[in-house]
């Protein structure tokens, strides 16, 4: 009789422990906040959201829809309530050779690990080839990360998460933030800023060819509630 109960409660655990650990893998650790948004961009402006995260042996996901995200103008600038990542960029600026793109983007709470920025060299960005390098900080600790995407694969670090004096953190009493961001992509080398001070210059040598010239625009991490002021592309 004791050894069938042993016997018993070890054929249990060994059942238990795959069902387990499948439970795991099925749960989503950093859910998607759901936004009723307005389902229109404002003039001039597109969108693209980030290709899906493919789990192995689980259906592909179904494709997002601008619904998901809430981008509208308000006062002098824009503001973007998110929903699922994506970029947005306006079709009119496309940019080469030397120029800087830069915008003021303000959280009006924390956003715990979440990130936003800018990008530059955006090419092919609603179909499978899209390519563009992009400059993303992260208020809750003052992390920077700059990656290149090209094609539904996963982005490449440029320069992995670094926390960096220049970006202004959340405020500890209501966890509020603004960043002013820039990317000036010159003749020999491309800089990322943060409120007026060059936290990352890399030369051109050094980007292995990544393509800076085509459209840019800004980057949005999900679930997010921002507003961007001064938007401008300098040519």
């Amino acid at each position: 009789m004791r050894n069938s109960l042993i016997t018993a409660l070890g054929f249990a655990v060994v059942v238990a422990s795959p069902l387990s650990a499948q439970s795991m893998a099925g749960m989503n650790m950093d859910p998607t906040t759901q936004i009723k948004g307005s389902g229109t961009l404002p003039a001039g402006w597109m969108m693209r959201f980030d290709p899906p995260r493919m789990a192995p042996g689980r259906p592909t996901p179904a494709p997002h829809a601008m619904t998901e995200v809430d981008f509208r103008p308000m006062g002098p600038g824009f503001h973007i309530t998110t929903g699922p990542a994506a970029i947005y960029y306006r079709t009119a600026d496309v940019a080469n050779g030397e120029y800087t793109v830069s915008a003021s983007l303000s959280q009006r709470k924390g956003m715990q690990h979440e990130a936003y920025g800018l990008f530059v060299g955006g090419n092919n960005l609603q179909d499978s080839t899209e390519s563009y390098l992009y400059f993303v900080v992260r208020p809750m600790d003052g992390g920077v990360l700059i990656n290149y995407r090209n094609g539904n694969a996963k982005p490449r670090a440029i320069v992995a998460w670094t926390p960096d004096a220049a970006v202004n953190k959340d405020d500890a009493a209501d966890g509020h933030a603004t960043n002013a961001l820039a990317i000036h992509v010159g003749k020999d080398a491309v800089d990322f800023m943060a409120n007026g001070k060059t936290v990352k210059s890399i030369p051109r040598s050094e980007l292995a060819g990544i393509n800076t010239d085509g459209l840019v625009g800004l980057r949005v991490n999900h679930n997010l509630d921002l507003h961007i002021a001064n938007f401008e592309l300098k040519k």
